[in-house]
């Protein structure tokens, strides 16, 4: 029998599926971690766990406590799913443009959802400070209630990847990688991954595939936190380095724009049968781009962060594609027609 304990026993052991169409275009093997099937839907499973099981390895949180996180919403679905297998209370705070469908899927699994107005990291309301703030007013009340999880600089999070994703990738492929490849927010799965397969396989190629709007393609190019243009993607970007990247070991890096990543999700749907979210589209753009640099005869691996499902207002909505001056695809013109 292979009967799981608990949600925390179900998170991991993705499976990698060869992405045939950016395969056959590069002459490399493209192969996708499809983490949009862990039991919260994303990576971030994997992120929530780490932290929290760091947390209670260090008696930072009592039984019967309350989580709390800033998130754009993936870490925060996994925290609160985590927690209620665990027996903890969760309050996310989160900025108020994330999509509809992630609000609505924090909301479903019990979460107490504060939005926040969505403004730069430096102002004191950014929703990773704000939570900060809540967590600490909860401690001033009642001494080691609360504890904010601060995935963005809680090198727990980097650390659990450099133990758990990168050595799966490593037996999957039977160490034969040749380079990886993903978008960075927190940092840690492009970090700990890399650290992971650079410690397996020094000449392993790790690459950022970094959103327009995003500075850290430039920082790691040029040493300038300098960001151009913008992005209909969340989660993924930063105009900072978090303690999670910082050092990561970090080959090459691309900014990647819209009308190229957004094709990319549409693609990955039409012709592999893949509903993913928009990360996944730069991600995949950066496996190709990985590929062409490397060139043919070469295996490349990237991460299926997230289902499309919890973008369909934006990514599968062709009015709203066009107000971003995105392309539309033929087929989905016809299955959402004005």
């Amino acid at each position: 029998m292979d009967i799981r304990p608990d949600f925390s026993a179900t998170v991991g052991d993705t499976p990698l599926i060869r992405l045939a169409h950016a395969s056959a275009i590069t002459g490399c093997e493209i192969l996708a971690k499809a983490e949009f099937l862990n039991p919260g839907g994303s990576i971030k499973d994997r992120t929530a766990l780490g932290l929290l099981d760091d947390a209670e390895h260090r008696n930072l949180i009592r039984a019967g406590g309350t989580l709390v996180e800033g998130t754009a919403g993936n870490t925060g679905i996994g925290l609160a799913l985590l927690g209620a297998s665990r027996g903890y209370r969760t309050i996310i705070v989160m900025p108020e443009t994330q999509s509809r469908e992630k609000i609505d899927a924090l909301r479903v699994t019990g979460a107490d959802v504060r939005l926040v107005p969505a403004v730069p990291y430096k102002d004191p309301g950014h929703y990773a400070h704000a939570a900060r703030a809540l967590a600490a007013s909860l401690n001033a009340q009642d001494p080691g209630s609360a504890w904010f999880a601060n995935q963005f600089d809680n090198t727990a999070n980097r650390d659990y990847h450099e133990t758990h994703t990168g050595p799966e990738i490593w037996a999957q492929t039977d160490g034969q990688v040749d380079g990886f490849v993903c978008a960075a927010g927190t940092g840690g799965t492009l970090a700990g991954v890399g650290r992971a397969l650079k410690g397996l396989r020094p000449t392993v190629r790790i690459a950022l595939a970094d959103p327009a709007g995003s500075a850290l393609a430039s920082y790691v190019n040029t040493g300038e936190l300098k960001a151009e243009g913008n992005s209909i993607s969340e989660g993924i970007g930063s105009s900072r380095i978090t303690a999670n990247f910082d050092g990561a070991p970090i080959d090459l890096a691309w900014s990647i724009p819209d009308d190229e990543s957004v094709p990319v999700v549409h693609d990955l749907l039409q012709r592999e049968g893949l509903c993913v979210g928009g990360s996944s589209g730069v991600n995949v753009a950066g496996a190709i781009r990985l590929a062409r640099h490397l060139g043919p005869g070469h295996t490349i691996v990237t991460v299926l962060c997230d289902s499309g499902m919890r973008y369909q207002g934006k990514l599968y909505s062709p009015r709203f594609l066009r107000s971003k001056e995105l392309p539309v695809p033929a087929w989905l013109d016809t299955a959402f027609p004005d």
